[in-house]
C-alpha cells in the first residue's frame, strides 16, 4: 500500500511550518524552496488543512501559515485523513459501503478492520511536534 503524494507533501508542509513558525507565520513560498514542492500544489494542501482545522492562514504582508493548534496537539493521523481522507484497506470498511453480497458472512472483514485500527492507531499516536524534532 502506498501513501499519496498529497499526505507525504502534506506532513512535510506541517513539519516546516512548526519548526520556522517561531518567526511569525510561514510564507507557502519559503516551503516551496525548503521543501521543493511546488507553490500551487502546497496552496492546494494549505486549504484542505485549514478546513480540517490544521492550519490557520494570516493574510496581509507579513503573512502566511501558521498551525491551528500546538505541534503537539496535531496528529500525524489528522494531517493524512486532511490530506486524502479516511485510510480504507477494502472499499467494504466504508460506512456508507452496504452493496457487498458477503456482507453477513465476510470471513476477512475482522482482518481489513484490524489492519486499519492498526495504522489509524499508529499515525494517531505522532504528532507533528515529535516529527518535527527529529
Amino acid at each position: 500500500m502506498k501513501t499519496s503524494s498529497k499526505a507525504r507533501y502534506s506532513l512535510r508542509m506541517m513539519i516546516d511550518i512548526a519548526q520556522n513558525e517561531y518567526a511569525g507565520p510561514v510564507p507557502l513560498a519559503e516551503v516551496a524552496r525548503r521543501q521543493g514542492i511546488s507553490i500551487k500544489y502546497l496552496e492546494q494542501l494549505a486549504k484542505s488543512l485549514s478546513k480540517s482545522g490544521c492550519l490557520t492562514s494570516v493574510r496581509g504582508a507579513q503573512g502566511g501559515y501558521r498551525l491551528a493548534r500546538p505541534a503537539a496537539q496535531i496528529s500525524s493521523g489528522e494531517v493524512i485523513r486532511a490530506a486524502e481522507g479516511e485510510f480504507l484497506p477494502v472499499a467494504c470498511l466504508a460506512e456508507e459501503e452496504t452493496e457487498c453480497p458477503l456482507l453477513e458472512s465476510c470471513t476477512t472483514s475482522r482482518f481489513w478492520g484490524g489492519l486499519r485500527d492498526a495504522i489509524d492507531g499508529y499515525v494517531n499516536s505522532v504528532s507533528i511536534a515529535e516529527l518535527a524534532e527529529s
